[in-house]
């Protein structure tokens, strides 16, 4: 296995349509169908605001986003919902989407979803993109990493808890759980230490 930081060019398709593999469940209403999606996801994705990792043969087989006050893995602007989805899908979008923006804070170093092709998952793909990030924090001069993970994610949450992330508080979505699919959402944080 081989970690990219940050992805390659050439891996942009393939980053975008994992990502919306990973992530359809959840975003498919705010912001399908399924190759507007990917449209969105391909203008927006910034490479340099992620961990990817490759097989021997060059094939992706995961990806680990972060976020800072400067830009995320998949941001975007109002102007980039509306030249996928016009004027009017874009406002009603954007209203829905702002329920999952996360704060960036100074404190911590936000990871922004770690996900892993179906076909490499249980092969530790998704343990080295959290090391990576973990050294990722470590050389911007962090000291804890923070995430948020889903209750309709056990796998990952699992994960994390194994990588030592402990949950600090949960909330719950409220109505907007018909609409993305889960009802709530754990804030997880772990010590960075050096080397990890």
């Amino acid at each position: 296995m081989i970690l990219h930081h940050p992805i390659p060019d050439s891996a942009v398709d393939e980053a975008a349509a994992l990502y919306w593999e990973a992530f359809a469940a959840k975003l498919n209403f705010a912001l399908g169908p399924r190759e507007k999606g990917l449209a969105f996801t391909r203008r927006v994705l910034d490479l340099s605001h992620g961990i990817s990792a490759h097989a021997s043969d060059g094939q992706l087989l995961g990806v680990a986003g972060f976020k800072t006050a400067n830009s995320a893995l998949v941001g975007g602007e109002f102007a980039d919902l509306r030249a996928i989805y016009g004027l009017w899908g874009a406002s009603w979008r954007a209203m829905l989407l702002q329920a999952l923006e996360r704060d960036v804070e100074n404190a911590r170093f936000l990871m922004d979803g770690v996900f892993v092709s179906a076909d490499a998952r249980g092969q530790g793909v998704g343990t080295a993109l959290l090391h990576a990030i973990f050294k990722e924090a470590e050389a911007r001069g962090y000291e804890e990493v923070r995430l948020d993970v889903i209750d309709s994610n056990p796998r990952a949450r699992a994960l994390y808890e194994r990588e030592g992330f402990v949950a600090v508080k949960t909330d719950q979505l409220g109505p907007l759980r018909h609409v993305f699919g889960f009802q709530s959402s754990t804030t997880m944080v772990r010590k960075v230490t050096p080397s990890s």
